[in-house]
């Protein structure tokens, strides 16, 4: 009965959740961001750090949307915890600097007890970060616990060994060719209403959602959105930081990869209205061929070649087929990344997007 259940339901609760999931609103997300970014900058350390960094030598990996749960059918991180146990070690001995972008912690679903007794292998791996110092926590909304329980200090301890603030965002600053820019960090639910500390939006989560998400076996989190455009809050994202000189945007919450301000779908209809300004035939064959496998739902294509390459989307570390993806900052790059293991291999690394920090500023002036 229940594989019946699965079978009949899983794609009609996939499209309402799919639906209903976010509710942003133009006005108060842009609001929001301003508000928080203006604070970083003028009371810094208050909500969050400004990070002074050298773009040749240091290094930064940022993972957002981990969902650490509590190993049940509900538990979207339990696919993805190898390949994300072996990118910490990797990034560990490799000196990065290992920025948490929120969501880190499923605490809507489940009580923080259940998620520490359940994901020990990745707290301790995390807390090698904090001792080294080497570790940026950030809030989301399915663990603003970090920033609103009076016992979350208390909690943290317990992760880590040692204290560790939580904060709302975290600015890295740094200077290119003479001039000073901005790397603004935060998990990107500010000013969304179904997600910004919302009372019943938690309640649903763990009393209705997260029991049919564990019956019926879904995550929505699949990379099949590597076969959209982007998602009405990422668009809210990208027209805030388009509206800003010398920043970046680096967000989470969506789960939907962004780089330079292009899903893949996206920079595939870019290079297809390059190929057709330069009367590529073999290129706009086999661009058509690609996109034609990739679902629009009808929607009107804009010109993305017009895009301000300003705003990047980590993705999540809980897709269901294991895959984890992330933005990497070092040696002068930036580079869209995932970790997966197929046909029981081991984890690897790979880069799905990269581009130098001094072009990518000069593209953003």
């Amino acid at each position: 009965m229940r594989k019946l259940l699965q079978k009949w339901f899983r794609k009609p609760v996939m499209k309402l959740a799919d639906k209903y999931a976010s509710r942003p609103v133009k006005e108060r997300v842009h609001e929001a961001l301003t508000s928080l970014y203006k604070k970083l900058i003028d009371e810094p350390g208050k909500r969050g750090p400004v990070l002074q960094f050298d773009p040749v030598k240091d290094s930064f990996i940022i993972f957002s949307d981990v969902h650490k749960g509590g190993k049940d059918g509900a538990d979207d991180f339990a696919n993805a915890e190898t390949n994300y146990l072996a990118a910490l070690d990797y990034y560990y001995e490799q000196n990065f600097h290992l920025v948490a972008l929120g969501d880190v912690e499923e605490l809507w679903e489940n009580l923080f007890l259940t998620v520490k007794k359940n994901n020990v292998p990745s707290f301790t791996k995390e807390a090698l970060f904090v001792q080294a110092k080497r570790l940026t926590k950030i809030f989301g909304n399915h663990d603003l616990m970090w920033d609103n329980d009076p016992l979350a200090s208390v909690y943290i301890k317990q992760l880590y060994g040692t204290d560790l603030k939580v904060y709302e965002a975290a600015l890295l600053q740094t200077t290119l060719q003479g001039k000073s820019i901005n790397i603004f960090l935060t998990h990107g639910h500010q000013g969304d209403s179904m997600s910004d500390g919302n009372w019943f939006s938690k309640w649903f989560i763990a009393n209705v959602w997260a029991p049919v998400q564990a019956y019926l076996g879904l995550n929505p989190n699949t990379p099949a959105y590597d076969h959209e455009l982007k998602s009405e809050h990422n668009k809210l994202m990208y027209e805030w930081v388009a509206g800003t000189s010398d920043t970046l945007l680096i967000t989470g919450h969506t789960h939907q990869p962004v780089f330079c301000s292009l899903t893949h779908l996206e920079r595939l209809y870019r290079d297809l209205a390059a190929a057709h300004a330069k009367n590529d035939q073999a290129t706009i064959v086999k661009l058509e061929t690609e996109i034609s496998r990739r679902k629009t739902d009808g929607q009107i294509i804009p010109d993305f070649t017009a895009y301000k390459p300003a705003y990047f989307n980590s993705g999540c570390c809980c897709f269901d087929d294991g895959t984890i993806t992330g933005i990497e900052i070092s040696i002068g790059m930036i580079r869209l990344i995932k970790w997966s293991s197929a046909d029981n291999q081991q984890p690897g690394r790979k880069v799905l997007e990269e581009m130098a920090l001094a072009d990518l500023f000069s593209a953003t002036a």
